[in-house]
């Protein structure tokens, strides 16, 4: 004889589908949202550059990765595209199908820690990136040198981006570290 279904038990059977269902969505949103802000601020970080018109030598060409620490946002920009890629192909599989592209308890570690270790090299790239133009600006401008606001503004803009992506993988950090107890 089958036992009788409650209809509390019928109610959290579906609250647990679309918390679930949420979920991946929620998650697959927030890594499509990091993957655009990541590639925009590829692109505006890469066409960051201008000319400088000293008077007793010829023009010189000022670009992004003259400076160490804007090769040190790049480098965080574009690890962060590649590990946001790799996660959003995995995102997509497992919010389409169900299931983790990466099986057992080897799934939602990757995610946690991938998510922790992108999310502090964003947090780095945009702080290296708003310091160092900060101070590339107060050094030019007491050398009476102007490298123009377009310069600066684009790298700002970009680290801003950089910045709003870490925000977006912190929020993905918290989601997958909810799915640890779960599964491991």
């Amino acid at each position: 004889m089958a036992e009788p279904v409650s209809i509390t038990s019928i109610a959290a059977s579906r609250v647990s589908i679309t918390t679930t269902t949420a979920s991946r969505v929620s998650i697959l949103v927030f890594r499509v949202l990091s993957f655009i802000l990541l590639l925009i601020s590829l692109v505006v970080l890469s066409t960051t550059s201008t000319t400088l018109e000293p008077t007793d030598s010829g023009p010189i060409k000022v670009h992004f990765n003259d400076v160490y620490a804007y090769r040190y946002l790049i480098s965080a920009i574009v690890i962060g595209c590649a590990y946001s890629l790799v996660q959003l192909v995995f995102s997509l599989f497992h919010a389409l199908t169900g299931n983790r592209f990466i099986g057992g308890e080897g799934g939602p570690l990757f995610d946690f820690y991938g998510d922790l270790v992108a999310s502090y090299l964003q947090a780095t790239g945009a702080a290296a990136g708003f310091g160092v133009t900060k101070d590339l600006k107060v050094a030019f401008e007491i050398d009476g040198v102007d490298l123009g606001n377009k310069f600066y503004d684009k790298a700002y803009a970009s680290s801003s981006l950089l910045l709003l992506a870490f925000v977006c993988t912190a929020i993905l950090s918290v989601l997958s570290a909810y799915a640890l107890p779960k599964k491991v």
